[in-house]
């Protein structure tokens, strides 16, 4: 995450928090997100380089006009400042920081065969009742984990896969024997 994204994120959750509008902010900026990403318009007008900043903050006032003040702003001032390339990673990182607020934590978990969300849910669950808080997960497959799952959340890994068991067996075995 580049620390400008991270600047960003953080003054617009400063003030969307200090406003008690976290979860409006969250929405329309989230929603705003999904345009840019669905539009390819509206994606080359913010990502090209050669287009002035204000011809891109002209075109956004019209687009957001009427758009939550605070997002409003926010995207304007990004977009003035020559940040506009740069709202996939603020909105990431807004989300963590909204995440972190509300004692979620995001995970990914991973597993070697696609689960149902019944299954799914069932691990999850547990994992809150054990760690006492909200997950918001992320769901993968790697079939070469053979079976049972992995579970990373930011920098830490719990990993109870069927591979990860096979390859401690084998250094335990390779290393019987040597002293």
């Amino acid at each position: 995450m580049a620390v400008a994204q991270r600047i960003y994120a953080n003054a617009l959750f400063a003030a969307a928090k200090e406003q008690g509008r976290l979860d409006p902010v969250r929405r329309e900026l989230g929603e705003f997100a999904e345009a840019v990403d669905s539009v390819p318009e509206l994606r080359g007008l913010l990502t090209n380089p050669e287009l002035d900043s204000r011809a891109k903050v002209d075109v956004l006032r019209a687009v957001l006009a009427d758009a939550d003040e605070l997002v409003r702003n926010f995207l304007l001032l990004i977009a003035e400042k020559g940040r506009a390339e740069d709202l996939a990673g603020i909105v990431e990182e807004f989300e963590a920081l909204v995440a972190a607020e509300e004692g979620i934590l995001e995970v990914e978990l991973t597993t070697a065969v696609e689960l149902s969300d019944e299954d799914a849910k069932g691990i999850l669950e547990q994992i809150e009742r054990l760690s006492g808080r909200k997950l918001r997960a992320t769901r993968t497959v790697d079939p070469e984990l053979i079976g049972g799952f992995v579970l990373q959340a930011g920098s830490h890994r719990a990993d109870a896969s069927v591979r990860s068991r096979l390859e401690g067996l084998s250094r335990q075995m390779t290393g019987i024997g040597r002293s």
